[in-house]
This record gives C-alpha cells, sequence and structure tokens, in this order.
C-alpha cells in the first residue's frame, strides 16, 4: 500500500515534530550510552590500578618474591589470592622481572611467562587497559613491585572482569530509555499540540493552499479601489496596499515604521491611529477627502480601510447647489408669472408703451447682473458659480455683493479648485449670515489677482469665530453645525479649503470683520498662468446703478439674479 504524505499543514507539522523528536531522542540516547561506557571502563580500570598499587605497596611482597620459588603454595601465590578475594578481582598476578608468573588465579599458570608484554612496568611505568589475556577480556592495571631500596623486582597486574562492567552497562539501558521513552512521550504531546494550535489557527488549510492563499491576497490587497493600512500590536505599519500609498503618500519604505513617522500630525493620522472612535470617519489628506474604518485584529493590531470620497463630495455640493438653484427657479417662476400678469394687464389697459418698458427693464436687469459677473471673473467656472451662489443667497434673503476690487482674468491654472475653495467659503458664509438675523444680511465676495497669485476674500454679516476657534476650524470634522441631515457630514469644507492652499504653498485664515461677521482669506501662490494674466492696471468702472425708478429699484431688489450688487450698494 502506497503511503501518502498528508495535505493538511498540521498533519504536516505534527509529523515532522515527532519524527525530529524521535531522531532527537535515539540521537541523545546514543550520545549519552557512548560516554557511558567508556566511563564504566575507565572506572574499572582505576579499580584495578588502585589494588595493584595496594599489593604492590605490600613491603613483604617484594621480599617473599625474592625470598621464594613461584609455586602454586608459595607465599606470594597465598598473599595474591587473599588481595583477589577481598576485592573481587578477576585475577591477581605477581611477576618477576623476567615476566614468569609467581601468582594467578588458575595455579597452573604460575611459573609460566605472563601472556602481554611487561616490558613498560618493568621499565617503572604504571599502565592501564582493556584487553585479553588467558582469562578472557578484562579492565587491567600494572604497576613495578619494588623493595625497600626502590629498586624494581617485578609488577602487579590486575584484572577486574569486563563482563561486570558490561553489566553495569546493560544493566543502566533500560532505565535510561525509560527515561528516553518519557521525554519521547512529553514531546509526541507537545507536537500534538502545536498541531492542534496550527490547526485552529490554518483552518485546516492544505500547504499547496498557502501559496495560492498568499498569491490572492496580494492580487486582492493590490487590485482593489480601497486603501488599506494593517498594523501590529505596537502600532507600526505592516502593510499598505497601492490604493492606500496613493491616498496616503507613502511608499514602500513605510512598512515596518511608526505611523507619526510617515504621516504629519493632524486628524488623518488620529484616525489611522486610533485616536478617534466611530466608524466612517471622514479625514482630507492631499485635498482628498476620504471615509476610514479602523477594526482590531485578535493579535492586537489593526487594519484600516480607505475609501476616496472626493468626487462624490464634490458631486454632493454641486447637487446641494443644484437643488438650490431648483428652489431659486421655483420661486423665480412666481415672480415671473406675476411679471406676465403685470404685463398682460397694461396690454389689456392699452397702455402698450408702459409695456414695452417694463420688459426691457426686466431682460436688461437678467442681463446686467450675469454681464457684471463676466466682466469681472473671465473664467467661466467661476462667473457660473458666482452667478448661481448669487441666486441661491437671493431665495435664502441674503445679497450676494462683489467687491470692487474684484477682477480675476482667465489665466486660473486649475480652476476646479478655486471653484471648490470658493464653493466652500460662500456656503459657509451663507449658512452664518442666514442663522443671524440683521437688517441687511450679505456675504461679499472678493477675487483678484497679484501677479500668479490668486487672492480669494468672502466676508459675511453672520455671527464670526471666536478667536480661540479660528485655528481649529480648519480641522477635519470640526464644525459648529450639526451633522444631522447632511449625509455627507460635517467639518470637511474648510479642512479642504486649508489643504487646497497648503498644496500650492499659500495659506487660509480667518479674522474678524468690522461691524460684525467672518472674513476668510485664502492665498493661492502660482495659480495664475503668467503669460495669460492681464496687463491692464487701470481702476475697473464701477457696476451700473440700479437707478432712482422705483420700478427699477423694485426690480432689481425682487430678482434672485439682482441680489448680485457692489460693495456699497443696498441690495
Amino acid at each position: 500500500m502506497r503511503i501518502h504524505w498528508p495535505r493538511r499543514v498540521f498533519a504536516q507539522v505534527l509529523i515532522a515534530q515527532v519524527a525530529i523528536t524521535t531522531g532527537v531522542m535515539v540521537l541523545a540516547t546514543g550520545l549519552f550510552l557512548a560516554p557511558f561506557s567508556h566511563a564504566l571502563d575507565d572506572q574499572a580500570m582505576r579499580r584495578a590500578l588502585s589494588i595493584a598499587q595496594t599489593a604492590a605497596a605490600d613491603p613483604d611482597l617484594a621480599r617473599e618474591l625474592a625470598a621464594s620459588a613461584p609455586t602454586p603454595r608459595g607465599p606470594v601465590q597465598s598473599a595474591a589470592e587473599q588481595i583477589r578475594r577481598s576485592t573481587g578481582a578477576l585475577y591477581i598476578v605477581v611477576m618477576d622481572t623476567r615476566g614468569v608468573r609467581w601468582s594467578h588465579t588458575n595455579t597452573a599458570e604460575i611459573g609460566r611467562h605472563v601472556s602481554t608484554d611487561p616490558g613498560r612496568t618493568l621499565a617503572g611505568r604504571e599502565v592501564r587497559q582493556i584487553d585479553t589475556g588467558t582469562l578472557g577480556r578484562s579492565a587491567r592495571a600494572k604497576v613495578p613491585l619494588r623493595d625497600p631500596g626502590g629498586d624494581i623486582v617485578g609488577a602487579v597486574s590486575v584484572g577486574i572482569a569486563y563482563d561486570s562492567v558490561h553489566g553495569l552497562l546493560l544493566n543502566a539501558i533500560p532505565g535510561l530509555l525509560r527515561y528516553a521513552g518519557a521525554a519521547l512521550a512529553v514531546g509526541v504531546l507537545a507536537a500534538v499540540g502545536v498541531a492542534r494550535s496550527l490547526r485552529r489557527r490554518t483552518h485546516g488549510v492544505a500547504t499547496a493552499d498557502i501559496s495560492a492563499l498568499l498569491d490572492e491576497r496580494e492580487a486582492m490587497l493590490h487590485g482593489i479601489r480601497e486603501g488599506v493600512v494593517a498594523f501590529d500590536r505596537k502600532g507600526r505599519i505592516r502593510l499598505v496596499n497601492d490604493e492606500a500609498g496613493r491616498l496616503l503618500g507613502l511608499d514602500a519604505g513605510a512598512a515596518g515604521r511608526a505611523l507619526d513617522e510617515v504621516l504629519p500630525p493632524g486628524r488623518t493620522t488620529d484616525v489611522l491611529a486610533g485616536r478617534v472612535d466611530g466608524s466612517d470617519l471622514l479625514a482630507v489628506s492631499g485635498g482628498r477627502v476620504l471615509v476610514a474604518n479602523r477594526v482590531a485584529t485578535r493579535d492586537g493590531g489593526a487594519v484600516v480601510t480607505l475609501r476616496d470620497r472626493t468626487e462624490l463630495e464634490l458631486l454632493g455640493r454641486e447637487l446641494d447647489s443644484t437643488q438650490g438653484l431648483l428652489d431659486a427657479l421655483r420661486a423665480q417662476d412666481h415672480e415671473h408669472a406675476n411679471q406676465l400678469h403685470t404685463v398682460r394687464g397694461l396690454l389689456e389697459l392699452g397702455r402698450y408703451d408702459m409695456a414695452v418698458e417694463f420688459v426691457a427693464e426686466v431682460a436688461s436687469a437678467h442681463r446686467a447682473s450675469a454681464e457684471q459677473i463676466a466682466e469681472r471673473v473671465h473664467d467661466p467656472l467661476l462667473s457660473a458659480l458666482l452667478v448661481g451662489k448669487a441666486a441661491i443667497a437671493a431665495e435664502r434673503g441674503v445679497a450676494l455683493r462683489i467687491s470692487p476690487a474684484t477682477l480675476l482674468p482667465d489665466a486660473v491654472v486649475d480652476p476646479r479648485d478655486l471653484v471648490t475653495v470658493l464653493g466652500n467659503l460662500i456656503d459657509n458664509a451663507l449658512d452664518a449670515t442666514a442663522e443671524r438675523r440683521c437688517a441687511e444680511p450679505f456675504v461679499e465676495v472678493e477675487l483678484r489677482a497679484e501677479d500668479t497669485t490668486a487672492v480669494v476674500r468672502v466676508s459675511d454679516t453672520g455671527p464670526g469665530v471666536p478667536p480661540e476657534t479660528r485655528e481649529r476650524i480648519f480641522a477635519e470634522g470640526w464644525s459648529t453645525k450639526s451633522a444631522t441631515g447632511s449625509p455627507r457630514g460635517r467639518g470637511i469644507g474648510l479642512a479642504l479649503v486649508r489643504r487646497l492652499s497648503e498644496r500650492y504653498g499659500g495659506m487660509a485664515r480667518v479674522t474678524a470683520r468690522a461691524g460684525g461677521g467672518a472674513v476668510f482669506t485664502v492665498v493661492l501662490p502660482e495659480a495664475l498662468a503668467p503669460e495669460r494674466l492681464a496687463r491692464d492696471d487701470a481702476p475697473f468702472p464701477a457696476l451700473p446703478s440700479p437707478g432712482t425708478h422705483p420700478r427699477k429699484a423694485a426690480l432689481h431688489a425682487g430678482l434672485p439674479l439682482r441680489q448680485l450688487t457692489t460693495a456699497g450698494e443696498s441690495p
């Protein structure tokens, strides 16, 4: 039967760990037994040496060796056998300088030459070795035998049965194997625990699937049009996909670094770091409106998703402006109906001259309002924005004035940025002015060029901005108005204005207006093309006055576009 290697990660890890643990235990046991056997041999040789030294230290043994003959019943044999029996040695052989035995366990060997060369011992050296002799393999030691004068008269050889040493080793193996088996069991149990934990963490996926999952993860993270930033438990960036890098201005070098090191302080950094609670949090990064959501992970880190809502935000604001224009057109429709009724009444009364004069005045009022904007603001997008905002302002009972200093040539590098700045400032000014009831509420707009720098100034007669909040008002998410009824949230418009001004290298600030209200000033360097700038520095002619005729005054004050006046005129 063919054995198949398991596909699951935890099963492979379990088998590998069990195999490694078993191999390590076998190797450790073998490495222990080898020096243990050597230690037993050394211990036996040391024991033999100790017995031999003790026997050779007896002065009677040397004297009897010189005074007697090598016989089985001689005094040397008797003394050697007594020592052998008391120490448990295999044999004790006493020999003379010729190598003839004077004692032996087997008495038949007495009087014969020893089986191994005693030259080194008779030369005065002690010898230890494992060798095979007439009684078999033994651990033996040989020491020289000296007379009282110190002269070598023979040698003493002591042997310890090697079978006893081998028996000690064999007796130690079962205990050693028991300890090794216990350690192996603990290792296997630990491997099983690790494998089960790995199974839970990997959800039982196969090894081949891991590579595919990683490839799919990389393709998904870098292919989706939503930014993803992952953090570890210490707040360091773990992963940044392509879209998040584009939205936040981060590169591949951001991985492994703290968020505060790669992003400037501000709301965006606070939202990403989790210092701001909530879902669908709005932030501004590089002039783009982002919606961020942060989700904590099990390991203590977090994953933040980012959606680009810049275009949606701009479309929403355009929709608001369009809705305001529709409301203004509805109101104007009623007014036109009244004017048509007036013309019909004049015709029925036969006052044809007066009817013609009335129609001419109405037509010229509409045309004059739009022409006044176009003469001062040459860019069609900006002039159209002002015409639309004028209609919305009229509907809300607020006059939208154009400052006499307004003059912006058709030399705007990116009109959309100026539309964003001007539209946000006018919307905020209209909201503030509408909240505060005054005798003559108005919003004044000033657009002018200073070389290649565009200066935008919007003032209003609203409640103004307290000094302590004049910096915070430009922060993302900060607003004095409630977010109820606003699907896009609050606190984004002025943040966009400041980010755009900073991107151009300029600034945005708010100051107090004399007489009450606020003045927002935005400076955008290099927002105008130098080769197309108007070189005429002559003062711009004043706008024509609506006149003193009652009908003209009423006409100028009643239509949506007629709310557009120059500074100093009554709306």
